[in-house]
């Protein structure tokens, strides 16, 4: 699909992308997991690359989940050393690139080797603006939410503040995700129809986009077919068309 029919003015102003099917992919080629997931990197850079490209303010890819810590050791450390591989080697992309690295999660429970990469990366590219490119390493988002609510309760307690205060914004201020918009497109590829304890509080109104293609083979023109498909949807955010119009 040819970027070009897509509508520049009505981009998502942030996509979440669960990068599913690295596993399967391997296995298809007859190749170990590993193999999968060293492939799912460059489609990592490729779809990084082309957010950027077509304007896209905000892209978060759900890298390893809290649940990751539960398969193989040998496939975890694997993934451990593939992260601080593709730091050390995308640094000039993202320099070049005009972007900026971030990261939610617990993220002091990866390696020191992985944190010590991605705390410099992150540094290196703070001042970057034109894309914010968040990466979701050890992250959960039921445990995300608990830590908001014991964060919140804490300050009641001491009456930092109080409850009849707490909203909506008081809640995202205490996410992860506290500088970021609310995603307005989640997409999931390798034909898994679930969201699996990703941004639940941040999707709330977000358009879901499921494909079958597993995440290696992801390109940009799957991107666009996606931004596409989002872009003929009607968001009426509970009103009606009528209003809308």
């Amino acid at each position: 699909m040819n970027e070009d029919i897509i509508n520049k003015d009505k981009l998502p102003k942030h996509i979440a992308i669960i990068m599913d099917g690295n596993g399967r992919w391997a296995k298809q080629k007859g190749k170990l997991r590993v193999f999968g997931h060293e492939n799912g990197a460059k489609a990592v850079r490729e779809i990084v690359e082309a957010c950027g490209s077509l304007g896209i303010e905000n892209l978060t890819l759900y890298t390893f989940s809290t649940e990751n810590w539960n398969r193989p050791k040998l496939e975890v450390e694997t993934l451990m050393r593939l992260l601080v591989s593709s730091l050390r080697k995308e640094l000039k992309t993202l320099q070049k690139n005009n972007i900026k690295l971030k990261a939610i999660g617990s993220v002091e429970s990866l390696p020191s080797l992985a944190q010590k990469e991605l705390l410099e990366v992150i540094e290196k590219t703070k001042d970057n603006s034109r894309m914010t490119l968040t990466l979701a390493l050890s992250y959960g988002s039921r445990e995300e939410l608990k830590n908001a609510v014991v964060q919140i309760s804490t300050k009641v307690k001491n009456n930092i503040i109080s409850p009849d205060s707490i909203d909506e914004s008081i809640i995202n201020n205490h996410l992860y995700t506290h500088d970021l918009p609310d995603v307005d497109l989640l997409i999931r590829t390798s034909g898994e129809r679930r969201i699996s304890n990703f941004l639940l509080w941040q999707i709330a109104y977000a358009e879901l986009y499921f494909t079958d293609t597993l995440w290696p083979d992801f390109t940009k023109e799957d991107l666009c077919e996606a931004i596409v498909n989002y872009q003929n949807r009607e968001r009426r955010f509970g009103k009606t068309s009528e209003q809308l119009n």
